[in-house]
This record gives structure tokens, C-alpha cells and sequence, in this order.
């Protein structure tokens, strides 16, 4: 199976990054994120994968961030400046979510809606 191959992969991240859905982030995105790890929760960043359980059951597993970080990426991180990281990055930090903005009590970032007395 595709999912499967991704997951497996040494060079993708599988994480819950965008309202809390499965999300596939690509190695060389990873010193982005770590760089810009502030702006997100820990939950979002932590590494999630299945494994099978000796009766044939599926458990969902997790590392915490920054565990399964590699020092080699921690490192590129450290070079990197907030801009880059945002130009990298680009658009997906708005869908992610962003830790300026106020949070509802799930942890998601609440949208501002316009109305009365909005700009």
C-alpha cells in the first residue's frame, strides 16, 4: 500500500501538523519546522505511526517532539533565520496554525470572523 511506503520512509514525518489529520512532511521541510517549532503545540509536532500488535490489532503510537528530531536537522534548524523558515514553509503555516494566534480550549487556532465592529 502507497500510505504504507510513505510511512515507512526514513525521510518523511508523519504527524498531525493540520487539524489534527495525518499530515506527510518531507525531510528537507524539517529544519523549517523545528525552527518555527514555537508556533505550534507539541501534539502537532510529535511523530505518529501504527504498528500491529501480536493479535493482528493496530495501536497508534507516538515519539514527543523534539525526540525524534536527528542532529543533523536540529543543526540546519539553527541556521536557519524565522524568514527563511517562513519561505520555506509558505503557506502551510497558516493552515497549521500559528502561536500569536488566540487557541480554543482543543488546542486549535480559532479564525477570527468579520462583523460588527471588525476592520
Amino acid at each position: 500500500m502507497a500510505a504504507e511506503a510513505v510511512c515507512d520512509s526514513p525521510d518523511v514525518l508523519v504527524c498531525k501538523l493540520i487539524d489534527g489529520k495525518v499530515t506527510y512532511v518531507h525531510r528537507r521541510l524539517w529544519p523549517a519546522l523545528v525552527r518555527l517549532a514555537d508556533r505550534f503545540s507539541k501534539a502537532q509536532l510529535a511523530k505518529v505511526w501504527s504498528e500491529h500488535t501480536p493479535s493482528g490489532a493496530h495501536r497508534s503510537r507516538r515519539s514527543p517532539f523534539p525526540a525524534w528530531v536527528p542532529s543533523d536537522v536540529k543543526a540546519r534548524a539553527k541556521a536557519l533565520s524565522a524568514p527563511e523558515a517562513e519561505a520555506v514553509l509558505g503557506p502551510w503555516l497558516a493552515l497549521a496554525g500559528d502561536a500569536s494566534r488566540p487557541r480554543s480550549r482543543s488546542g486549535r487556532a480559532r479564525t477570527r470572523r468579520a462583523g460588527k465592529g471588525s476592520p
